[in-house]
């Protein structure tokens, strides 16, 4: 089986960004990279804030937020008046979990592909309210049916009260029938919350194709937005029952502001958003979704072939336009989070290569991604330097 050829460079796109020259930085996943364009944005933002504080707060921002959020809503097609903007995926998750009045002997459902924060979070409303968290485990390589299958199989009518569910995993880099599995749950009568952290700028209108109960996603990952940018979007019978995690002044408007303000927090990470929509736009979105893609399944390919996998070998993204990538790493390494950290570290500062690398169900994985400013010859690098880095446990 040949090796995939890599996409075209983009022209200019390495220079749109402020990374490290020095460093190939192959973890867009994990904390995203902001483009210099919406960096400034914010800044001068953040100067309007700081010239004029009281103004700034008091006069036109719950308006200005509202109107990042219609444009925002509009980019994922989600409805804006069922949509609030957030910090991140994590905050969203735990809006949901808290407003939901879980009781004694209700449960909620999730994957072993879920999120470690979101997990956590499960767990810790569980212990309050006396629900239980059930994992369902899945096979790395199952089907689309296979894995709805397994979802409806472990659904409980009357007793599971609400179903977490990935729509692109991050521990796996797997894509989830997402929208299947909203259907079954739905017939089941059991509502779901996705999440969607890499779902915004990777996949096309990931909120309309859906149709779920909850959906979050982060727009700081793969939409060029600010850290700390997130959509909450919400099915309108469960609107006027979100609450926020701590009250302010726009508690009595109701969702979405209610979610939304939170007072003194630095807002202008949401108000330069748009400006990272715009960059995404001026590269054309559907070519930076097709080379990120392209560029991912060639990295994994290349530092595949160098560790001795076989083709047959290296998990499937599950569908088309996954940025993310999986490598399984030799038996017995990175099998722990601790390892899979310390690993991580290691490949960083000895080969200036960032990665992530992930611990799951006891194997460890080296997750790859691609982006504008990643180029082949960055993969071919860690192809040639890691197998020596890994001999040397």
């Amino acid at each position: 089986m040949s090796v995939p050829q890599p996409p075209e460079p983009i022209p200019g796109a390495r220079l749109l960004f402020s990374l490290d020259p020095a460093v190939s930085h192959l973890n867009h996943g994990s904390f995203g990279a902001v483009p210099i364009a919406v960096q400034r944005a914010q800044q001068r933002l953040r100067d309007e804030m700081e010239a004029n504080p009281l103004r700034f707060f008091t006069q036109g921002l719950v308006d200005r937020i509202a109107h990042t959020r219609r444009h925002l809503a509009g980019f994922l097609g989600a409805d804006p008046d069922g949509s609030a903007l957030v910090g991140n995926t994590t905050t969203g998750v735990a809006v949901v979990l808290q407003s939901l009045g879980l009781q004694p002997g209700d449960e909620v459902l999730s994957t072993d592909h879920g999120y470690g924060a979101v997990s956590l979070a499960v767990q810790r409303e569980c212990r309050r309210t006396g629900a239980v968290g059930q994992v369902l485990p899945i096979p790395l390589a199952a089907t689309d049916e296979q894995i709805v299958q397994i979802i409806r199989a472990g659904l409980r009518p009357g007793r599971t009260r609400l179903l977490v569910v990935d729509q692109l995993t991050s521990a796996t880099a797997r894509l989830f029938p997402t929208a299947a599995i909203v259907g079954v749950a739905r017939e089941h009568g059991v509502p779901v919350l996705v999440d969607a952290a890499h779902a915004p700028g990777m996949l096309a209108t990931p909120v309309s194709d859906i149709g779920a109960d909850f959906w979050v996603g982060n727009l700081h990952k793969w939409a060029y937005a600010p850290r700390g940018t997130a959509l909450l979007t919400v099915a309108p019978r469960w609107r006027e029952r979100i609450e926020p995690l701590v009250v302010s002044w726009e508690q009595e408007s109701g969702f979405p502001a209610r979610i939304e303000w939170q007072a003194t927090l630095d807002y202008t990470s949401w108000l330069a958003a748009p400006a990272g929509l715009f960059t995404l736009r001026s590269l054309g979105v559907d070519r930076v979704r097709a080379h990120n893609a392209a560029l991912a399944a060639y990295g994994q390919r290349v530092v595949g072939d160098a560790l001795g996998v076989a083709p047959a070998d290296l998990p499937d993204p599950g569908g088309p336009g996954v940025s993310l990538r999986l490598i399984p790493l030799p038996a017995g390494m990175a099998a722990t989070i601790d390892a899979a950290r310390a690993l991580q570290t290691r490949v960083g500062e000895r080969i200036a290569t960032e990665v992530a690398v992930m611990s799951w169900n006891g194997r460890g994985w080296l997750r790859l991604t691609g982006q504008v400013y990643n180029t082949a010859d960055e993969y071919e690098r860690l192809a040639a330097r890691l197998p020596a880095l890994l001999a040397q446990r």
